[in-house]
């Protein structure tokens, strides 16, 4: 290879990458705290731009459905109110279900809570008349309990002791949660007001990115980052409505079939269930799992027949269902939305697998359409990979 100046610049330019690299592989830990501490800086405007996203869905809908496209006589009085009162109807529209969900769950969690306080002294009642019945029945068993030589004056110092720290513990944890919350409570309220911000400015923040990208962009990359960006933007509304519709559905499938057949909580479970399948793939399971918890201290017949329920009805949900409603809505097969599911929840608990599946339905759409587009340059026939 010649070395000119275009060569020395690209050998130096590469030699200096190498050294970053080598550098930052050194300094991993540096790093991570320096991103930490950035991400903590600009918590507040992230923050911000999810509840803004969030947001939008709901207020878009509600601004074309009322407005529309309007040219009439007020066209530009209509201009003015029409952002404000979209998103002030859709705040109301969030209150107003967050409130009837507390009216119907709030009573039915009293009589639940009443119930489980009526029924754990049951509960263990029965499961200490079971062990009595086995004890008597493998009678070595309780001859090998009685052998057991226990120092009750060294259990007594190391429960004190436990006491003790446990003691100081919960003081110093107590402050460091109010603190946390005082923190969190003012992070959320100043996210919520940089979202607004957006919500009310985004076609004018939108402008000024496009016009910061080809400004300093070539076009064409330009051109492809506000694809991608468009994308990006379509896949995660479609994948967050989708997925607060499945949850719905399936949420008032256990309603209605739990109280068809007369087990207890239905309300309750329902509702629990909606909530948690917000979740991907594994937010069913955890409802499942307290409405199971709830059922066993009542009635573990009931609780087996809502197992079993359970079973059939996330069946019907993820063959029929979440397919049509939350598949189609992102394009992502649904092995890609397990492997989604599976490395975001392992990345970054429930937030990255709500992140995930949108995500990786971007890099598949990219990919699939990339490599269309290098078959055809290759002229590769479809009967070679079909």
């Amino acid at each position: 290879m010649e070395l000119n100046k275009n060569n020395m610049k690209k050998i130096l330019l590469i030699i200096c990458l190498g050294i970053l690299f080598y550098t930052a592989i050194g300094h991993l830990n540096v790093i991570y705290d320096t991103i930490r501490h950035i991400i903590s800086l600009l918590l507040p405007i992230l923050l911000g731009m999810c509840i803004a996203f969030i947001l939008n869905v709901p207020m878009r809908a509600i601004e074309r459905g009322l407005f529309g496209n309007y040219e009439g006589k007020h066209q530009k009085l209509i201009r003015k109110i029409r952002r404000p009162v979209s998103f002030i109807l859709t705040l109301l529209c969030i209150i107003g279900v967050i409130c009837i969900v507390i009216l119907f769950i709030a009573p039915q969690l009293v009589n639940t809570i009443q119930s489980i306080i009526v029924a754990v002294p049951a509960f263990f009642t029965r499961t200490q008349n079971t062990l009595n019945e086995l004890l008597n029945e493998y009678q070595w068993i309780a001859d090998k309990i009685g052998d057991i030589e226990i120092n009750w004056g060294a259990i007594s110092s190391h429960l004190t002791d436990f006491l003790r720290t446990g003691a100081e513990s919960v003081i110093s944890s107590a402050v460091g949660i109010t603190t946390s919350i005082i923190n969190g409570i003012v992070t959320f309220f100043l996210g919520f007001f940089f979202a607004i911000y957006i919500l009310f400015q985004k076609e004018k923040l939108s402008s000024q990115c496009r016009k910061l990208l080809y400004a300093y962009i070539p076009e064409k990359r330009a051109d492809r980052i506000v694809q991608i960006a468009s994308l990006s933007s379509r896949t995660f509304s479609k994948f967050l409505s989708g997925q607060c519709l499945e949850a719905v559905i399936l949420g008032t499938m256990f309603f209605i079939v739990m109280s068809i057949i007369g087990l207890p909580y239905a309300l309750l479970i329902g509702v629990l269930i909606a909530f948690t399948a917000l979740i991907p793939i594994v937010g069913a399971f955890v409802g499942c799992f307290i409405g199971a918890l709830l059922m066993l201290m009542v009635s573990p017949g009931d609780m087996l027949l809502f197992v079993i329920l359970f079973l059939v009805l996330q069946q019907i949900e993820g063959n029929f269902i979440y397919p049509k409603v939350v598949g189609t809505s992102v394009g992502l097969p649904a092995l890609w939305v397990l492997a989604a599911v599976t490395i975001g929840g392992n990345l970054w608990g429930v937030a990255g697998m709500l992140i995930c599946i949108p995500l990786f339905s971007v890099l598949y759409t990219l990919l699939r359409d990339k490599t269309h587009i290098w078959l055809k340059k290759k002229n590769i026939r479809p009967k070679k990979y079909l």
